[in-house]
């Protein structure tokens, strides 16, 4: 599986999962959090993950333009992490909020998640070039030997972004547990236990918000659960100053991993190719139709790759949905008594470790009988796999005959619990989901580094990102729409986008062929 890579590829993946371990710690309760902290909507919160969600990725633009201009890419990576590392730091401060202090204390939490989004786009983008110049001085090598060799060795990139990809969710796989047990454990150390949906009433409560006679009744029944006696405002005041600086303290957790990824990159940085330096070009050994011809070569992989960040749009929108309305579909409908919602999220990188060895025999193998795949197709193959997902959803949806989530939480707590459907919807949810991402987002950045003009390798690793920042800037419809209609229309729109997006990409595909040849 790692033979024949390049030997900066393990640190480079080591470091950025211990980068992607810090960020998942947060982002797997970031929605949940927020609505429990300042006791604003699940669409609010959406709107707050989504502008966040979108900065990390359009800042990767700025930090691909950054490290193409000073050609220093290493330096620009340690600076993201001191950076983030600072956000989280900030972000770990156990604060209670209130009536008197909301009014700056949500912007300050605010700016902590700008200094994680700025840190990040300094970090994700620039380690992602490196990765692509290890494979392009692999193919440079390779080329000196023969054509046999450079064959082999352009058919290591796609596989190498995605044991790369596959560090990252290992990281990813194991963050989702590490708030709700801090939370869980300083809920039980304060004489308290967890429940998903007390938060949202306790504030109510607080805040003078009428509620229905389902509400009330499961305020009363939710706190003797969790070991108060009355729901008095003075009890859900203590119990949200509890449950969250438990969350509060997950976060120092992401400070120690941004410290543990810069020393891991410090360390191994001399494994990392220097990109080139740049000189003037003597164009006076050029004809005008040499340089129209290396003109018209570099335009034609822009336009591919501006193509396929296009279709990659759409696939954000839908798949990050993971964090949006799949977090509250989790804590709403699913019968996970016993598991935070949060932790669902480690069904997607459990199946992306356990999947990839298996994509990348099943490429392997019809690459050996001469049946290659190329990259452009298996995207689009992702789309309808990613569209598969949703169908499924719309169908459990259809079938337990859900009503919106609204609708559904101001029901009593014993229909609800009698509409849940079990764990296997999320499993079987997540796992198209992530087959999906792996035709999608290591093969995306394969493809990028590909038709990536040598000296704009920042800014187009950046520019993929910034597809992901467009489509993560619409995720906040998710919730929206699932607090509005019943739960099938809104899974029908995300079936839509992915079968649209599938048919534009195959129309595109022996176009991308040509390019990247």
């Amino acid at each position: 599986m790692f033979k024949d890579h390049p030997k900066g590829l393990i640190p480079a993946a080591l470091s950025n999962m211990g980068e992607r371990f810090g960020y998942y710690i947060m982002n797997a309760v970031l929605l949940l959090f927020l609505v429990s902290k300042f006791g604003i909507s699940d669409q609010w919160s959406g709107v707050i993950y989504s502008v966040f969600y979108a900065l990390i990725y359009v800042l990767s633009l700025v930090g691909g333009i950054v490290a193409d201009r000073r050609n220093n890419y290493k330096s620009v990576i340690m600076t993201g992490l001191i950076i983030m590392a600072l956000g989280y730091v900030l972000l770990s401060i156990p604060i209670t909020s209130t009536s008197a202090n909301i009014s700056w204390l949500l912007p300050f939490t605010c700016v902590s998640l700008l200094l994680i989004a700025f840190g990040n786009g300094l970090f994700k983008g620039n380690l992602q070039a490196i990765v692509g110049q290890m494979y392009d001085n692999l193919e440079a090598e390779a080329a000196l030997k023969g054509p046999e060799e450079l064959r082999i060795a352009r058919t290591k990139r796609d596989s190498g972004f995605q044991i790369f990809y596959v560090f990252i969710n290992i990281g990813g796989l194991i963050a989702p547990f590490v708030a709700p047990l801090l939370r869980s454990w300083w809920l039980n150390k304060n004489g308290l236990a967890y429940n998903a949906g007390l938060p949202e009433l306790c504030h109510k409560l607080i805040n003078g918000v009428s509620m229905t006679v389902d509400e009330t009744a499961n305020l009363a029944k939710w706190t003797a659960e969790v070991g108060g006696t009355i729901p008095t405002p003075e009890f859900c005041q203590n119990y949200l100053e509890v449950f969250n600086t438990g969350v509060h303290y997950s976060f120092i957790a992401s400070v120690i991993a941004m410290l543990i990824s810069l020393v891991i990159f410090i360390s191994t940085r001399r494994l990392y190719p220097e990109p080139p330096k740049k000189v003037q070009t003597e164009n006076e050994g050029y004809t005008p139709e040499e340089k129209a011809a290396m003109a018209g070569e570099i335009k034609q992989r822009l336009y591919a790759l501006f193509a396929v960040l296009g279709v990659a749009v759409f696939f954000w929108f839908s798949f990050h949905q993971n964090g949006q309305s799949l977090s509250v579909f989790a804590r709403d409908f699913i019968k996970t008594s016993a598991i935070p919602p949060e932790i669902w999220q480690a069904v997607n990188p459990f199946f992306v470790i356990v999947l990839t060895p298996i994509v990348m025999a099943v490429f392997g193998s019809l690459a050996r009988r001469g049946k290659n795949i190329s990259t452009p197709r298996k995207i689009a193959y992702g789309m309808l796999i990613a569209a598969t997902a949703y169908i499924f959803l719309l169908a459990v949806s259809v079938y337990y005959n859900y009503p919106s989530g609204t609708e559904f939480r101001a029901m009593g707590a014993d229909t609800q619990e009698a509409m849940k459907a079990g764990p296997w919807v999320l499993i079987v949810t997540y796992f198209f989901l992530t087959l999906a991402e792996l035709f999608i987002s290591p093969l995306g950045l394969s493809f990028v580094s590909k038709v990536a003009p040598k000296h704009l390798q920042g800014l187009c690793q950046g520019l993929w990102l910034t597809a992901t920042a467009l489509g993560n800037l619409l995720i906040w419809l998710g919730p929206v729409m699932y607090n509005k209609w019943p739960l099938w229309v809104g899974w029908t729109v995300f079936a839509a986008v992915c079968i649209v997006s599938m048919g534009i990409m195959l129309s595109m595909v022996k176009w991308l062929e040509r390019v990247t040849q």
